[in-house]
Protein backbone atom coordinates (compact mmCIF):
# COMPACT_ATOMS: atom_id res chain seq x y z
CA UNK A 1 0.00 0.00 0.00
CA UNK A 2 2.89 2.20 1.08
CA UNK A 3 6.38 2.77 -0.50
CA UNK A 4 9.72 3.67 0.70
CA UNK A 5 12.74 4.39 -1.15
CA UNK A 6 15.87 4.07 0.75
CA UNK A 7 17.83 5.75 -2.03
CA UNK A 8 15.91 8.93 -1.66
CA UNK A 9 17.36 11.38 0.56
CA UNK A 10 13.95 12.19 2.75
CA UNK A 11 13.90 10.96 5.71
CA UNK A 12 12.02 7.44 6.21
CA UNK A 13 9.36 8.93 8.32
CA UNK A 14 8.62 12.17 5.68
CA UNK A 15 8.52 9.44 2.81
CA UNK A 16 5.55 7.49 4.77
CA UNK A 17 4.19 10.43 6.23
CA UNK A 18 3.84 11.61 2.50
CA UNK A 19 2.55 7.92 1.24
CA UNK A 20 -0.34 7.90 3.77
CA UNK A 21 -0.92 11.41 2.81
CA UNK A 22 -0.81 10.77 -0.80
CA UNK A 23 -3.18 7.31 -0.05
CA UNK A 24 -5.68 9.24 1.60
CA UNK A 25 -5.54 12.30 -0.81
CA UNK A 26 -5.90 10.15 -4.22
CA UNK A 27 -9.05 7.77 -2.55
CA UNK A 28 -6.68 4.94 -1.94
CA UNK A 29 -7.36 4.87 1.87
CA UNK A 30 -11.28 6.41 2.58
CA UNK A 31 -12.29 8.31 5.10
CA UNK A 32 -12.82 5.83 8.28
CA UNK A 33 -10.67 3.29 6.96
CA UNK A 34 -7.97 0.97 9.18
CA UNK A 35 -4.32 1.54 8.74
CA UNK A 36 -2.05 -1.76 9.53
CA UNK A 37 -0.48 -1.88 12.79
CA UNK A 38 2.90 0.00 13.39
CA UNK A 39 4.42 -3.86 14.00
CA UNK A 40 2.55 -5.03 10.54
CA UNK A 41 3.49 -1.71 8.33
CA UNK A 42 7.16 -1.91 10.12
CA UNK A 43 7.72 -5.09 8.88
CA UNK A 44 6.36 -5.06 5.42
CA UNK A 45 8.25 -1.82 4.78
CA UNK A 46 11.14 -3.13 6.51
CA UNK A 47 11.70 -0.04 8.45
CA UNK A 48 11.86 0.51 12.33
CA UNK A 49 8.55 0.38 14.33
CA UNK A 50 9.06 3.51 16.07
CA UNK A 51 9.27 5.06 12.65
CA UNK A 52 5.98 4.00 11.77
CA UNK A 53 4.52 5.22 15.41
CA UNK A 54 6.07 8.51 14.28
CA UNK A 55 4.62 8.87 11.73
CA UNK A 56 1.29 8.09 12.89
CA UNK A 57 1.07 10.24 16.22
CA UNK A 58 2.22 13.02 14.25
CA UNK A 59 -0.75 12.60 11.16
CA UNK A 60 -2.98 12.22 14.06
CA UNK A 61 -2.12 15.41 15.92
CA UNK A 62 -2.37 16.80 12.46
CA UNK A 63 -6.22 15.31 12.55
CA UNK A 64 -5.67 12.73 9.61
CA UNK A 65 -5.61 10.09 11.40
CA UNK A 66 -7.61 8.57 14.60
CA UNK A 67 -6.23 5.85 17.01
CA UNK A 68 -9.08 3.98 18.87
CA UNK A 69 -7.59 1.96 22.14
CA UNK A 70 -7.54 -1.77 21.12
CA UNK A 71 -9.07 -1.25 17.96
CA UNK A 72 -6.39 -0.10 15.28
CA UNK A 73 -5.55 3.56 13.54
CA UNK A 74 -7.95 4.92 10.92
CA UNK A 75 -8.20 7.42 8.68
CA UNK A 76 -9.99 10.43 10.13
CA UNK A 77 -13.74 11.16 9.71
CA UNK A 78 -14.35 14.87 8.66
CA UNK A 79 -15.07 17.04 5.64
CA UNK A 80 -13.62 14.28 3.16
CA UNK A 81 -14.25 16.27 0.01
CA UNK A 82 -12.60 19.45 1.80
CA UNK A 83 -9.67 17.52 3.29
CA UNK A 84 -9.07 15.39 0.28
CA UNK A 85 -8.76 18.36 -2.13
CA UNK A 86 -6.33 20.36 0.07
CA UNK A 87 -4.32 17.27 0.36
CA UNK A 88 -4.13 16.61 -3.08
CA UNK A 89 -3.21 20.44 -3.67
CA UNK A 90 -0.36 19.88 -1.16
CA UNK A 91 1.04 16.63 -2.74
CA UNK A 92 0.57 18.73 -6.12
CA UNK A 93 2.79 21.61 -5.05
CA UNK A 94 5.59 19.46 -3.38
CA UNK A 95 5.60 17.51 -6.87
CA UNK A 96 5.80 21.14 -8.74
CA UNK A 97 8.76 21.69 -6.23
CA UNK A 98 10.46 19.01 -6.79
CA UNK A 99 10.13 19.07 -10.71
CA UNK A 100 11.37 22.15 -10.22
CA UNK A 101 14.65 21.72 -8.06
CA UNK A 102 15.13 18.85 -10.20
CA UNK A 103 15.20 20.83 -13.63
CA UNK A 104 17.36 23.22 -12.28
CA UNK A 105 19.71 21.04 -11.38
CA UNK A 106 20.05 20.38 -14.52
CA UNK A 107 20.25 24.14 -16.20
CA UNK A 108 17.05 24.66 -16.93
CA UNK A 109 14.86 27.48 -15.96
CA UNK A 110 11.72 27.54 -14.16
CA UNK A 111 10.04 28.74 -17.91
CA UNK A 112 11.93 26.20 -20.00
CA UNK A 113 10.64 23.34 -17.60
CA UNK A 114 7.20 25.00 -17.72
CA UNK A 115 7.20 24.55 -21.15
CA UNK A 116 8.38 21.32 -21.04
CA UNK A 117 5.52 19.93 -19.50
CA UNK A 118 3.14 21.81 -21.44
CA UNK A 119 4.41 20.36 -24.74
CA UNK A 120 4.50 16.65 -23.09
CA UNK A 121 1.02 17.11 -22.56
CA UNK A 122 0.20 18.60 -25.57
CA UNK A 123 1.66 15.61 -27.83
CA UNK A 124 0.52 12.74 -25.27
CA UNK A 125 -2.91 11.27 -27.13
CA UNK A 126 -3.71 9.83 -23.75
CA UNK A 127 -3.57 12.88 -21.68
CA UNK A 128 -5.76 14.61 -24.50
CA UNK A 129 -8.79 11.65 -24.27
CA UNK A 130 -8.86 12.60 -20.57
CA UNK A 131 -8.69 15.79 -19.86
Amino acid sequence: MFSIDDKDPTPLYAQLARAIRVAIASGRLDVGERLPTVRELAVTLRINANTVAKVYGELERAGVLETRRGVGTFVRKGDAGLDRAAERERHLAGLADHYLVGAAALGYSASEAIHYLKSRHNTNPKEQNDG
